[in-house]
Protein backbone atom coordinates (compact mmCIF):
# COMPACT_ATOMS: atom_id res chain seq x y z
CA UNK A 1 0.00 0.00 0.00
CA UNK A 2 3.24 2.07 0.80
CA UNK A 3 4.49 2.09 -2.35
CA UNK A 4 1.05 2.64 -4.13
CA UNK A 5 0.95 5.80 -2.26
CA UNK A 6 4.30 7.16 -3.82
CA UNK A 7 3.27 5.62 -7.56
CA UNK A 8 0.41 7.96 -7.49
CA UNK A 9 1.92 11.01 -5.17
CA UNK A 10 4.66 11.22 -7.50
CA UNK A 11 1.77 10.87 -10.55
CA UNK A 12 0.00 13.90 -8.95
CA UNK A 13 3.52 15.08 -8.81
CA UNK A 14 4.67 14.90 -12.75
CA UNK A 15 0.65 16.13 -14.11
CA UNK A 16 1.56 19.64 -12.50
CA UNK A 17 5.10 19.42 -13.99
CA UNK A 18 3.55 18.77 -17.25
CA UNK A 19 0.81 21.61 -16.45
CA UNK A 20 -2.30 18.99 -16.44
CA UNK A 21 -5.49 19.38 -14.11
CA UNK A 22 -8.04 16.08 -13.07
CA UNK A 23 -9.95 17.71 -16.34
CA UNK A 24 -7.50 16.71 -18.62
CA UNK A 25 -7.32 13.42 -17.17
CA UNK A 26 -11.16 13.26 -16.81
CA UNK A 27 -11.07 13.97 -20.68
CA UNK A 28 -8.54 11.25 -21.52
CA UNK A 29 -9.85 8.26 -19.38
CA UNK A 30 -13.33 9.37 -20.74
CA UNK A 31 -14.54 9.47 -17.02
CA UNK A 32 -16.20 12.67 -15.11
CA UNK A 33 -13.97 14.91 -12.99
CA UNK A 34 -14.69 13.74 -9.91
CA UNK A 35 -14.53 10.00 -10.76
CA UNK A 36 -10.70 11.41 -11.44
CA UNK A 37 -10.77 12.69 -8.20
CA UNK A 38 -11.91 9.50 -6.45
CA UNK A 39 -9.51 7.47 -8.37
CA UNK A 40 -6.51 9.83 -6.82
CA UNK A 41 -8.37 10.08 -3.09
CA UNK A 42 -8.94 6.17 -2.78
CA UNK A 43 -5.54 5.24 -4.99
CA UNK A 44 -7.74 2.92 -7.05
CA UNK A 45 -5.70 2.77 -10.52
CA UNK A 46 -5.38 -0.33 -12.56
CA UNK A 47 -2.89 -0.93 -15.10
CA UNK A 48 -4.57 0.34 -17.71
CA UNK A 49 -5.41 3.77 -16.43
CA UNK A 50 -2.18 4.35 -14.90
CA UNK A 51 -1.04 3.34 -18.74
CA UNK A 52 -3.53 5.80 -20.06
CA UNK A 53 -2.58 8.62 -17.88
CA UNK A 54 1.37 8.22 -18.35
CA UNK A 55 0.71 8.09 -22.00
CA UNK A 56 -1.08 11.61 -21.94
CA UNK A 57 2.06 13.14 -20.31
CA UNK A 58 4.22 11.03 -22.80
CA UNK A 59 5.64 8.79 -20.21
CA UNK A 60 5.94 5.33 -19.60
CA UNK A 61 4.80 3.61 -16.31
CA UNK A 62 8.31 2.39 -15.85
CA UNK A 63 9.97 6.16 -16.43
CA UNK A 64 6.94 7.16 -13.39
CA UNK A 65 8.51 4.39 -11.31
CA UNK A 66 12.26 5.34 -11.78
CA UNK A 67 11.07 8.52 -10.64
CA UNK A 68 10.24 7.32 -7.28
CA UNK A 69 14.60 6.90 -6.56
CA UNK A 70 15.20 10.12 -3.58
CA UNK A 71 17.02 12.95 -5.21
CA UNK A 72 18.86 14.99 -3.36
CA UNK A 73 16.55 17.79 -1.72
CA UNK A 74 17.86 21.34 0.01
CA UNK A 75 16.44 22.09 3.40
CA UNK A 76 17.64 25.08 4.32
CA UNK A 77 19.66 28.32 2.64
CA UNK A 78 22.90 29.20 3.86
CA UNK A 79 22.49 32.67 5.25
CA UNK A 80 24.13 34.37 2.80
CA UNK A 81 21.81 32.52 -0.27
CA UNK A 82 18.83 34.27 2.79
CA UNK A 83 20.58 37.71 2.13
CA UNK A 84 20.71 37.35 -1.58
CA UNK A 85 16.68 36.77 -1.34
CA UNK A 86 16.27 39.31 0.94
CA UNK A 87 18.26 41.78 -0.90
CA UNK A 88 16.24 42.10 -4.27
CA UNK A 89 12.19 41.65 -3.56
CA UNK A 90 11.66 40.59 -7.07
CA UNK A 91 14.22 38.05 -6.71
CA UNK A 92 12.39 36.76 -3.26
CA UNK A 93 8.86 36.87 -5.02
CA UNK A 94 9.84 34.70 -7.85
CA UNK A 95 11.21 32.08 -5.42
CA UNK A 96 8.18 32.11 -2.97
CA UNK A 97 6.31 31.51 -6.26
CA UNK A 98 8.33 28.95 -7.11
CA UNK A 99 8.03 27.20 -3.84
CA UNK A 100 4.55 27.55 -4.00
CA UNK A 101 4.69 25.21 -7.09
CA UNK A 102 3.67 28.65 -9.73
CA UNK A 103 4.67 27.90 -13.02
CA UNK A 104 6.36 30.09 -15.32
CA UNK A 105 3.53 31.70 -17.52
CA UNK A 106 1.64 31.87 -14.42
CA UNK A 107 4.31 33.74 -13.07
CA UNK A 108 4.77 35.98 -15.77
CA UNK A 109 0.83 36.11 -16.15
CA UNK A 110 0.20 37.94 -12.82
CA UNK A 111 3.28 40.23 -11.67
CA UNK A 112 5.04 42.51 -13.77
CA UNK A 113 8.16 40.88 -14.62
CA UNK A 114 9.21 40.75 -18.21
CA UNK A 115 10.41 37.45 -19.40
CA UNK A 116 14.05 38.44 -19.55
CA UNK A 117 13.76 39.45 -15.72
CA UNK A 118 12.01 36.39 -14.64
CA UNK A 119 14.43 34.32 -16.76
CA UNK A 120 17.07 35.76 -14.86
CA UNK A 121 15.72 35.32 -11.92
CA UNK A 122 15.22 31.53 -11.89
CA UNK A 123 18.94 31.22 -13.30
CA UNK A 124 19.79 32.81 -9.94
CA UNK A 125 17.43 30.45 -7.84
CA UNK A 126 19.01 27.53 -10.08
CA UNK A 127 22.43 28.19 -8.87
CA UNK A 128 20.99 28.83 -5.50
CA UNK A 129 20.02 25.20 -5.98
CA UNK A 130 16.22 25.93 -5.07
CA UNK A 131 15.33 24.74 -8.33
CA UNK A 132 16.34 23.03 -11.82
CA UNK A 133 15.63 25.60 -14.48
CA UNK A 134 14.82 23.55 -18.16
CA UNK A 135 13.76 23.71 -21.38
CA UNK A 136 10.73 25.50 -22.02
CA UNK A 137 11.08 28.17 -19.13
CA UNK A 138 9.94 25.29 -17.28
CA UNK A 139 12.14 24.33 -14.12
CA UNK A 140 11.88 21.42 -11.01
CA UNK A 141 11.69 22.54 -7.54
CA UNK A 142 14.45 21.25 -5.47
CA UNK A 143 13.76 21.78 -2.02
CA UNK A 144 12.64 19.29 0.25
CA UNK A 145 8.82 19.12 2.09
CA UNK A 146 10.67 19.67 5.33
CA UNK A 147 12.39 22.55 4.30
CA UNK A 148 12.97 25.95 6.85
CA UNK A 149 14.68 29.17 6.61
CA UNK A 150 17.16 29.71 8.88
CA UNK A 151 16.60 30.59 12.78
CA UNK A 152 16.99 34.18 12.88
CA UNK A 153 18.17 33.96 9.92
CA UNK A 154 17.78 36.92 7.00
CA UNK A 155 14.62 36.03 5.92
CA UNK A 156 13.12 35.53 9.51
CA UNK A 157 14.26 38.79 10.22
CA UNK A 158 12.73 40.16 6.96
CA UNK A 159 9.03 38.63 8.26
CA UNK A 160 9.48 40.22 11.83
CA UNK A 161 10.56 43.34 9.97
CA UNK A 162 8.24 43.93 6.98
CA UNK A 163 5.58 40.82 7.08
CA UNK A 164 4.62 40.49 10.93
CA UNK A 165 2.87 43.97 11.26
CA UNK A 166 1.30 44.14 8.00
CA UNK A 167 -0.18 40.12 8.53
CA UNK A 168 -1.74 41.25 12.10
CA UNK A 169 -2.89 45.02 10.45
CA UNK A 170 -6.60 43.27 9.95
CA UNK A 171 -9.64 43.07 11.90
CA UNK A 172 -9.76 39.38 10.79
CA UNK A 173 -13.71 39.27 10.08
CA UNK A 174 -13.82 38.73 6.23
CA UNK A 175 -14.31 35.11 4.85
CA UNK A 176 -11.04 33.21 4.84
CA UNK A 177 -9.67 35.45 8.24
CA UNK A 178 -9.57 33.90 11.59
CA UNK A 179 -7.69 34.98 14.82
CA UNK A 180 -8.18 33.74 17.88
CA UNK A 181 -6.31 34.04 20.83
CA UNK A 182 -5.87 32.26 24.16
CA UNK A 183 -4.72 32.14 27.40
CA UNK A 184 -4.45 30.45 30.70
CA UNK A 185 -2.13 28.30 33.23
CA UNK A 186 -0.56 25.16 31.89
CA UNK A 187 1.71 22.82 33.45
CA UNK A 188 4.92 22.03 31.50
CA UNK A 189 3.07 18.81 30.28
CA UNK A 190 -0.26 20.18 28.78
CA UNK A 191 2.13 23.18 27.20
CA UNK A 192 4.32 20.77 25.23
CA UNK A 193 1.34 18.66 24.09
CA UNK A 194 -0.44 21.57 23.08
CA UNK A 195 2.50 22.18 20.92
CA UNK A 196 2.59 18.77 19.54
CA UNK A 197 -0.82 19.32 17.88
CA UNK A 198 0.17 22.45 16.69
CA UNK A 199 2.86 20.69 14.68
CA UNK A 200 0.09 18.70 13.40
CA UNK A 201 -2.07 21.33 12.58
CA UNK A 202 0.92 22.75 11.00
CA UNK A 203 1.55 19.37 8.63
CA UNK A 204 -2.35 19.40 7.44
CA UNK A 205 -1.82 22.68 6.26
CA UNK A 206 1.65 21.62 4.37
CA UNK A 207 -0.58 18.19 3.44
CA UNK A 208 -3.69 20.87 2.02
CA UNK A 209 -1.16 22.42 0.08
CA UNK A 210 0.24 19.70 -1.67
CA UNK A 211 -3.32 18.16 -2.82
CA UNK A 212 -4.65 21.48 -3.82
CA UNK A 213 -0.94 22.74 -6.05
CA UNK A 214 -3.69 19.83 -8.79
CA UNK A 215 -6.13 22.67 -9.06
CA UNK A 216 -5.91 25.59 -11.40
CA UNK A 217 -4.12 28.65 -10.22
CA UNK A 218 -7.49 30.51 -10.56
CA UNK A 219 -8.57 28.32 -7.81
CA UNK A 220 -6.24 28.94 -4.86
CA UNK A 221 -5.18 31.85 -3.03
CA UNK A 222 -2.49 32.64 -1.05
CA UNK A 223 -3.37 32.04 2.60
CA UNK A 224 -0.52 32.88 5.71
CA UNK A 225 -1.29 30.82 9.07
CA UNK A 226 0.81 32.23 12.28
CA UNK A 227 1.01 30.12 15.11
CA UNK A 228 2.79 31.06 17.87
CA UNK A 229 2.47 29.77 22.15
CA UNK A 230 4.83 30.62 24.38
CA UNK A 231 5.22 31.58 28.75
CA UNK A 232 4.28 35.03 28.92
CA UNK A 233 2.84 37.86 30.71
CA UNK A 234 1.77 41.38 29.40
CA UNK A 235 4.44 43.90 30.21
CA UNK A 236 1.66 45.88 32.05
CA UNK A 237 1.68 43.15 34.80
CA UNK A 238 4.97 41.68 34.70
CA UNK A 239 7.14 45.10 35.44
CA UNK A 240 4.46 44.52 38.86
CA UNK A 241 5.81 41.27 40.12
CA UNK A 242 7.90 40.92 43.00
CA UNK A 243 11.24 39.96 42.42
CA UNK A 244 10.62 36.59 44.29
CA UNK A 245 7.36 36.06 42.66
CA UNK A 246 9.64 35.88 39.58
CA UNK A 247 8.68 31.89 37.89
CA UNK A 248 11.76 29.77 35.88
CA UNK A 249 10.48 27.75 32.75
CA UNK A 250 12.22 24.71 32.49
CA UNK A 251 14.40 24.11 30.90
CA UNK A 252 15.04 27.87 30.70
CA UNK A 253 16.28 30.21 32.85
CA UNK A 254 15.06 33.75 33.28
Amino acid sequence: MAQTSAIISELKRQLRSHGLTYQHVANALGLSEASVKRLFSEKQFSLKRLDQVCTLMGMEISDLVRKLAPEPKVQQLTLEQEQELVSDVCLLLVAVCAMNRWQFQEIHQVYELSETDLIGHLAKLDRMGVLELLPGNRFKLLVSHDFAWQPGGPIQKFFEAEVQQDFLKCRFNHPGELRLFVSGMLSTQSNEAVQQKLNRLALEFRHCHEEDLALPLEHRFGVSLLMAMRPWEIEAFDRFRRPEAFKDYPPYSR
